[in-house]
């Protein structure tokens, strides 16, 4: 995850969520420097603290990764739109089926 974007979009994360650097390295047991350096793209999250990160800000692993990792996008995707799905009542879900079928044909 060399990615330029990640230290911004991490600290945008954040940003939504309300917290602060210190909130958050409270949260993930790491110092404010870590999160500074992680925002300003000097280092990356370990897999262990982004899966705490990803928890804390409200979004599955995969879908962060996805964010971050242009070539996981697609599997992200596919669980963003899983997750969307599953909390659906019934009829939603075979009309949604239903217009997949039709799209796919």
């Amino acid at each position: 995850m060399e990615n330029e974007n990640y230290g911004s979009m991490i600290k945008n994360l954040r940003i939504q969520n309300g917290l602060t650097q210190n909130q958050v390295a409270e949260s993930l047991g790491v110092t404010p420097g870590y999160i500074c350096n992680v925002e300003n793209n000097r280092t990356a999250m370990s897999l262990r603290v982004l899966t705490y990160y990803a928890r804390l800000v409200g979004c599955s692993l995969d879908a962060l990764v996805g964010e971050l990792e242009p070539e996981y996008a697609e599997t992200a995707l596919d669980r963003k739109l899983y997750q969307a799905v599953i909390r659906l009542d019934t009829d939603t879900k075979e009309k949604l089926l239903k217009t997949i079928e039709l799209w796919t044909k």
